[in-house]
């Protein structure tokens, strides 16, 4: 029989959570040395709980846990600091990123790398009106993560660096092919929106639409046929749709 794994006061963040039973709490927690983890919360639910208040969304904690296979137990829980200020589409974005981690990371698999960039977005989601540009540089980071990466600064068949003023199909398992037609049924790009892309600089209008029609048929490819909830909530009555 597999010894019962012990883990105390692990920073982490809650991801998504679920009524389980009559009084407990189904867990999916991201945390920088253990990955994403699923727990079961025993008793949270109840009137006196005084972890229930603990478990929100987008605030820094303390997380301990005991178990022997795919699902924990919680055995503790403590604020680490005040959670992130999110309202509108900051809060509708965030719930896109955690969505985003939990259909797309395997559980019990450390990114101590994506845990700093999404411990990141979340801070700047709550100080910042440019919202896709950050979404678009998290995607682009949690692929290359998971091992999904996007060439961007290459052609695919010949290798030679991409030129910004050339036009490029991609291909999604592939990357970039130099191409002469600039509009058609594939994923025809400007070399200066897949650098633009590569550096982290979607300040141009242009290349921040290219990088989210690239994105969204790049994650397409991995998240499957089942939609993701959290894009509802940009087509929902007042909202614009934008930033996903």
């Amino acid at each position: 029989m597999a010894a019962t794994s012990r883990v105390q006061l692990v920073p982490g963040y809650v991801l998504h959570q679920r009524p389980y039973r009559e009084s407990s709490l189904l867990l999916e927690v991201f945390t920088g040395p253990h990955g994403r983890v699923g727990l079961v919360a025993r008793g949270v639910r109840a009137p006196k709980s005084r972890q229930r208040g603990e478990l929100q969304p987008f605030r820094p904690l303390r997380l301990s846990w005991q178990g022997r296979g795919e699902l924990g137990t919680l055995t503790g829980v403590e604020g680490a600091a005040p959670g992130c200020s999110l309202q509108g589409t900051a809060l509708y974005s965030a719930f896109y990123l955690n969505e985003l981690l939990v259909r797309l990371l395997v559980r019990h698999d450390p990114h101590p790398r994506l845990y700093t960039c999404y411990q990141d977005s979340l801070e700047n989601l709550a100080h910042t009106s440019l919202v896709e540009p950050l979404l678009r540089l998290f995607e682009k980071n949690l692929l290359q993560e998971i091992g999904y990466g996007l060439l961007l600064d290459h052609d695919a068949g010949s290798g030679e660096p991409v030129r910004g003023e050339a036009y490029y199909d991609y291909h999604l398992e592939s990357g970039p092919l130099l191409t002469t037609e600039r509009t058609g049924p594939g994923f025809i790009f400007r070399g200066s929106s897949l650098l633009a892309l590569a550096r982290d600089q979607l300040s141009d209008a242009g290349a921040l639409r290219d990088a989210k029609r690239l994105m969204r048929a790049a994650l397409n490819l991995y998240l499957g046929d089942r939609p993701l909830r959290s894009r509802e909530l940009f087509i929902a009555p007042g909202q614009t749709g934008g930033g996903l």
